[in-house]
This record gives C-alpha cells, sequence and structure tokens, in this order.
C-alpha cells in the first residue's frame, strides 16, 4: 500500500501544476475528507472510481492497472509521476494517480473507463450475483484462486456490495500481501538449500572422478604385470620340451626347479588377470556412479532454477516499483495465471502443497489420482476442462497414462510427463509449462504462441 498520510499536499501540488491557487486549506481539506453517501452503503448503481472510499484507491490503482496503462494515461491527462524533477518515479506516478482518483477529473475518467473495458468479463460475472453476501462470497473463492486484481474491482464497484463487505476485501488484499511475503522467505531457504546440495555433490563427484583415475592407473599397471608374465611363459614353453628328453637326474632336478618357478609366475599371471578383471568392473561400478551423480546433479539445478525463478517473479510482484510482467518472457510464469491445470496422478499426501504452489502462481488446480481410487471415467471430462496437463509418470496408473497421452495428441494440448512426485519435481514441470516448452512421448513440443 502507498503512503497516503499526506493527500492535502498531494492536492496541493496538483492545484500548483494546474495553475489554480486554492483561496484557502479548507478548500482542499474539504476535497479530501469529504465522503459521498454513495460509499457509505450500497448503491443503485456502480459506483465510479473516484466514488470508492481513499484507501481502496491505492489498492485497486497499484493491483489493477499496470505501470505502462499508468503512464499511457498520464501523457493523456498532462501527469508526469515526477513532480518537476527529471527522472521518471514509478512511486510518484503511482501516487499522483491515486491521489487524482480521489476527485472526478479528466484522468479519474481515463482510469474509470480503462478498468471497466480491461475487466469486462469479470464485472459480468459478478453482476450475476445480486445480494452483498453473494458478492462477498464470491470475492472469497476467486482470491482462494488467487485471481485478486479483477475480482477485486468488480466486488468494488458491485452496486449491492455494502460498506463492510468492500472493507473485507480491502483487508483480504492486505493480508494476502502478507502472505506471499511469507511465502518468499521458505522458497528463499528452499533454494539456499539446493544450492549447499549443488556444492556437496560436485565435490562428491570431483572425488569419484579422481578415485577412477587412480583405479585407472592400477589397472595400466596390472596390464603390463600380465604381458611380461606372458613373455616368459612364452619363453618357458621350449624348457619344457627339452626336459622330456634329458635323462640326467640332475639336469632334470635344474628343469624341475625352472619349471616350478615358472609355474609359479604364471599363477600370478593368471592373479593378475583375475584382478584386472576385479578393476575393470569396479571401473564400470564408478563410471555409472559418476553417471547417476550427473543426472541427479542435472535434476538437482533444475528444481532450484525452477525454484529461483519462482522466487524472484513473487519478490518482483510484491515490489511497489517492480513493472508488472506481460507475460510474455520464457522464464515468468505469469502465462500460467487464471489457466486451469490438470494433474493427473502424484502423491495424495502432497496435493495440499501441490494445491499452495500453485495458488501463488495464480493457477486453477485440477487433479485426478490417476486410477488408485478414482474412476477412470471421470478423466476425459477433466481433461476436456483443462488448458494443460502435467503427469508424474512414476506414479500413475497405465491406463490413466495412455487415455491422457491419447488425448493430448489429439487435442494438441499442453502436456508435461516428468518423473518424481516431489514438491520440486512439481515446481519443474510448472516452470517447463510456463515456458511454453512441453514434452510428450520423448519429444520437445514448442506451445502455441511461444518464441
Amino acid at each position: 500500500m502507498c503512503d497516503r498520510c499526506e493527500p492535502k499536499g498531494l492536492l496541493a501540488d496538483l492545484f500548483a501544476k494546474a495553475g489554480v491557487a486554492p483561496t484557502s486549506s479548507a478548500l482542499v481539506t474539504s476535497m479530501v475528507e469529504s465522503e459521498p453517501e454513495s460509499r457509505k452503503q450500497p448503491s443503485p448503481r456502480r459506483p465510479k472510481l473516484w466514488e470508492l472510499e481513499e484507501k481502496h484507491h491505492c489498492p485497486v490503482i497499484g493491483s489493477c492497472l499496470t505501470l505502462d496503462e499508468l503512464k499511457k494515461i498520464a501523457r493523456k491527462c498532462g501527469f508526469n509521476g515526477n513532480f518537476g524533477g527529471t527522472r521518471f518515479d514509478p512511486y510518484r506516478l503511482h501516487v499522483e494517480a491515486v491521489s487524482l482518483s480521489c476527485s472526478r477529473n479528466d484522468a479519474a475518467e481515463a482510469m474509470h473507463k480503462l478498468l471497466e473495458r480491461k475487466y469486462a468479463i469479470i464485472i459480468t460475472r459478478f453482476e450475476r450475483v445480486k445480494s452483498d453476501a453473494d458478492v462477498l462470497a464470491l470475492w472469497k473463492q476467486h482470491l482462494k484462486c488467487g485471481e485478486v486484481a479483477d475480482a477485486m474491482w468488480a466486488a468494488l464497484t458491485h452496486k449491492a456490495a455494502s460498506r463492510d463487505t468492500r472493507n473485507q476485501v480491502y483487508g483480504d488484499v492486505h493480508m494476502h500481501s502478507h502472505q506471499i511475503g511469507a511465502g518468499q522467505a521458505a522458497d528463499l531457504r528452499r533454494l539456499e538449500w539446493l544450492q549447499r546440495e549443488q556444492t556437496n555433490l560436485g565435490a562428491e563427484n570431483a572425488r569419484l572422478a579422481e578415485e577412477l583415475r587412480q583405479q585407472s592407473l592400477q589397472t595400466d599397471s596390472a596390464k603390463r604385470d600380465l604381458a611380461r608374465a606372458n613373455e616368459q611363459v612364452a619363453h618357458l614353453a621350449p624348457l619344457l620340451n627339452r626336459v622330456r628328453e634329458l635323462e640326467s637326474g640332475q639336469a632334470m632336478a635344474a628343469i624341475g626347479r625352472r619349471l616350478l618357478l615358472a609355474e609359479t609366475q604364471a599363477s600370478r599371471a593368471r592373479e593378475a588377470e583375475a584382478r584386472i578383471e576385479t578393476l575393470e568392473e569396479m571401473v564400470a561400478v564408478l563410471r555409472g556412479d559418476k553417471a547417476r551423480l550427473g543426472r541427479e546433479m542435472e535434476e538437482t539445478a533444475a528444481e532450484r532454477d525452477a525454484l529461483e525463478r519462482l522466487w524472484l517473479e513473487e519478490a518482483s510482484s510484491s515490489a511497489p516499483s517492480a513493472t508488472t510482467c506481460s507475460g510474455e518472457c520464457d522464464t515468468c510464469s505469469t502465462r500460467l495465471q487464471g489457466r486451469c491445470v490438470l494433474c493427473v496422478g502424484g502423491r495424495t499426501p502432497l496435493l495440499p502443497h501441490y494445491r499452495q504452489l500453485a495458488e501463488r502462481l495464480g493457477v486453477r488446480l485440477i487433479h485426478h489420482d490417476g486410477g488408485k481410487e478414482e474412476a477412470l471415467s471421470r478423466l476425459p471430462d477433466l481433461l476436456n476442462a483443462s488448458d494443460a496437463v502435467i503427469c508424474p509418470t512414476d506414479c500413475v496408473s497405465h491406463p490413466a497414462y495412455w487415455q491422457l497421452k491419447k488425448h493430448c495428441k489429439q487435442t494438441g494440448k499442453l502436456c508435461v510427463l516428468f518423473k518424481g512426485a516431489s514438491i520440486s519435481g512439481f515446481t519443474v514441470a510448472l516452470a517447463q509449462l510456463a515456458s511454453g516448452r512441453v514434452s510428450l512421448s520423448g519429444e520437445t513440443i514448442e506451445a502455441p504462441g511461444h518464441g
């Protein structure tokens, strides 16, 4: 929420910029402190922007209008947000827009028309309810799904909404910002843990590489020993033939000693060969461990990058001066906001965490357990109702897997198939879905409109 403690001074600045000199401070005070009766109780018509309570203007301007939209209105209506300075200040632009929205003027009317046009669909949805209680209930539904900005404008300007209901909406938006901050702290701790884990895995990988190098050196040495032993055996073969020809006992004894020595060397050669085979098996195991650690490092890095992007996006979305992302970049998750994503399979105990993560991204998550307890006959309806599908392939039944895969191929619907039903794996899947690059049957598919 912006600092609205000095509205009198802001209005005085606006009068000065417009070339109007109020006759007394009472004129400014009366414009700021007066409150039309239409703000206090339900009206037979929808209130205008300038007819809302002053405290409601800050969240409406800050959450419902982007910085680029405010710039366009500012250029059209003659205010710029720098109060005579040369450097553009987004906060000043926000404060001036909030101040102008307190009374009817060209800027307030322009902002009101833009809000009505921008949120026409949600306004129509809210107009279907007629009572104050129904307005509040519908607001709670949208708040639970993370649809805050559009539903806030529709609820605050509903003709059946009472002052208590509008204050409840204001309070919910205020607390929602605190909850987002708490979620960012948890994600930051997870990111730090992943960075430490990556460092540890890197050290383990280096240790295994050194061990593999030492084993390779030992293998080469054993091979050289075996070659020398084979050469000695080859030289001793003619001596064995000569033994059969000799009749002298002394010569036979000498030859016997040499034969015994040769047999000993041959035995050592066989032992060396067996040792080589053992070392080669150990090398194969170490190479397998190295490959596994490499895959784990890649998966850990992917989880870290997904959580880091989520943290950065939530951090930027909570900053008052941050420029609102249009959702066209490859690394942000705003392209998922307001979309319906179906998760087929996964671990049922983790479902509340799946939903909490999806809500922070503005995603409406629906779930089917993949045939464990729920009937597969419900799956086609859920597939048709969703905008995209994600599925942990190691935690879903085969019939459900083939059914969703066939549906997504036939309809061209976005689908991410991934291994691992953990929260971090779910985060990576949502990040891939948000980037527009999805995987189906081992092929990378560009999402429509991506690039």
